[in-house]
């Protein structure tokens, strides 16, 4: 279909009916696909791991949020790449032959997109590192450079074992608060980083798990040695930030050696992955290093 029978069938209001055959016949089977020539990424997670192993005349579009320098670790590169706010609109008229985008997505969006047959492909939010290390390999196959993405999984693979513990170094408990005032608990892809960096979430110990809200209470009740929180962003200090300068907390804080942990490393795997090992032992290394 071309561009403008694309258009013209958005504009038509896409027809219910459209592509419905018989009940009763089998589906005919998919046609072989492609390698992709213009690929469109909705998704900043997505985002990163295309600018590590695609073709750069291959990316059509990234997504808006990769160009934010606090949110993204490829905002230059982004800052060099057309973009979508993430309409069908905007990607039809891109005219991609592959759609990257996160899952849950839109359903209108996607079955626009799918009535006027652009192939899009929904991915979920790894939740362990395993996870994240096959997103890399299935993104790198679908655009057709395997080697690029064994050549990033490996880096991974090796900046996970340089942020390892050496043998006898006793753990240290921590907690990543996110800018909401949120920490990610046993079950996520953060959890997991911390675990293989040495560090135990202390959010095991509130009693919470996945991405919840941490009361400044449990934080005075019981602290951790360790308080990784974002930075303020463009100038503003996010909640967190405020509920850890918070008075209450004077009185526990002597105890606690405290590091900044941006906000771009707490969201994604892939290729980030790289830095959030390196920041947490860093940050490890340094509570480690406080006098008792």
């Amino acid at each position: 279909m071309t561009a403008p029978d694309r258009r013209a069938l958005v504009a038509g209001g896409l027809a219910a009916g459209l592509g419905l055959g018989s009940a009763r016949a089998a589906p005919a089977p998919p046609p072989p696909l492609a390698e992709p020539r213009r690929v469109v990424s909705l998704n900043p997670c997505l985002d990163v791991i295309l600018a590590h192993v695609a073709d750069r005349n291959r990316i059509v579009a990234l997504s808006h949020y990769s160009r934010d320098r606090y949110g993204s670790t490829i905002a230059d590169i982004a800052r060099t790449l057309p973009f979508t706010y993430g309409t069908a609109e905007e990607v039809i008229a891109l005219e991609p032959d592959l759609v990257l985008t996160g899952r849950p997505s839109p359903p209108s969006l996607l079955n626009t997109l799918d009535r006027v047959g652009i192939r899009t492909l929904p991915f979920s939010v790894p939740e362990t590192v395993a996870d994240s290390l096959a997103q890399v390999r299935e993104v790198s196959a679908l655009v057709g450079r395997p080697d690029r993405g064994e050549a990033v999984v490996r880096r991974i693979e090796a900046a996970l074992a340089a942020a390892a513990p050496l043998p006898g170094t006793r753990r240290v408990s921590a907690l990543v608060f996110m800018p909401g005032g949120f920490a990610s608990g046993p079950g996520t892809l953060m959890d997991e980083m911390m675990r293989r960096a040495g560090l135990d979430n202390v959010i095991a110990r509130y009693g919470l798990r996945g991405s919840a809200n941490v009361p400044l209470e449990f934080v005075i009740a019981d602290p951790p040695e360790l308080l990784l929180s974002g930075e303020p962003s463009r100038g503003l200090p996010s909640r967190a930030q405020r509920v850890m300068e918070h008075p209450a907390l004077a009185r526990v804080a002597g105890g606690m050696e405290r590091a900044v942990f941006p906000e771009r490393l707490l969201f994604c795997g892939g290729p980030v992955l790289i830095q959030t090992a390196a920041a947490l032992s860093l940050a490890r290394d340094a509570a480690l290093a406080r006098p008792a």
